[in-house]
């Protein structure tokens, strides 16, 4: 599975296609854009995103993201997790 490390994702964040797979709550939280679809909604949303374009998956901590990247390329889709998720992402200088 393909990743970018926090600091590699806050450095390019703006150049980046975003999967966000938080809850709700969660993205009211702290929203840093993207395309906003909740894990539980994935594979029932899958046809939303586009198969060609690299998609870099966020969550809190990086465990569903991992999840959701894994079902995104089993689907044939191109995806990478955010190592450490939010969490390290908050964590940056």
């Amino acid at each position: 599975m393909q990743s970018i490390s926090a600091n590699d994702f806050k450095e390019n964040l703006s150049a980046l296609s975003l999967l966000d797979i938080r809850t709700p709550r969660e993205r009211a939280d702290f929203d840093l854009g993207g395309i906003h679809i909740p894990l539980d909604d994935l594979l029932s949303r899958i046809l939303e995103l586009n198969p060609t374009v690299l998609y870099t998956v966020i969550c809190y901590n990086g465990t569903q993201s991992q999840i959701a990247c894994r079902l995104l390329t089993a689907k044939g889709y191109q995806a990478q997790n955010v190592t450490g998720g939010l969490e390290a992402y908050l964590s940056l200088p």
